[in-house]
């Protein structure tokens, strides 16, 4: 009996230091306006949100314009230059168009997500070109 409560307390344990994220990890830049027409919406203004929390999908998120619209919980967890993550910030974005074509080009291509400014400026510092994040679909 011993050896069967060992076990159990080392799974509890395991249990309780593991930490399970469905969250990916990938990158982020950003856009000024110009923000329309989009992708997903066209010239329709009212699909920005009132926070200016939105974004454009990278290629790997686009989904054929599946992406449209999805909502996801952005963190920024690190970049080339040091303290440029605001700590403790995580954003909730719209997707609104796709990076690729958007009309207001990104401060670098090919990232995962090219955040508004007002969003990029709210997980770090507005003056970085891009941002290492972590993202999770809401």
């Amino acid at each position: 009996m011993s050896k069967l409560f060992s076990h159990c307390l080392f799974l509890l344990l395991l249990l309780q230091i593991s930490h399970v994220s469905h969250a990916d990890v990938g990158t982020a830049a950003h856009y000024r306006p110009p923000y329309l027409p989009t992708a997903c919406f066209g010239s329709d203004a009212g699909q920005f949100p009132s926070s200016n929390l939105f974004g454009s999908a990278g290629e790997g998120i686009w989904d054929n314009g599946a992406a449209c619209g999805r909502q996801y919980l952005v963190r920024c967890i690190s970049a080339a230059v040091p303290r440029t993550c605001i700590p403790g910030q995580t954003i909730q974005i719209r997707i609104v168009d796709r990076a690729f074509n958007s009309v207001s080009r990104p401060s670098r291509d090919g990232t995962s997500m090219v955040l508004s400014t007002t969003a990029f400026g709210t997980i770090a510092k507005s003056s970085a070109t891009s941002i290492n994040i972590e993202f999770q679909l809401v």
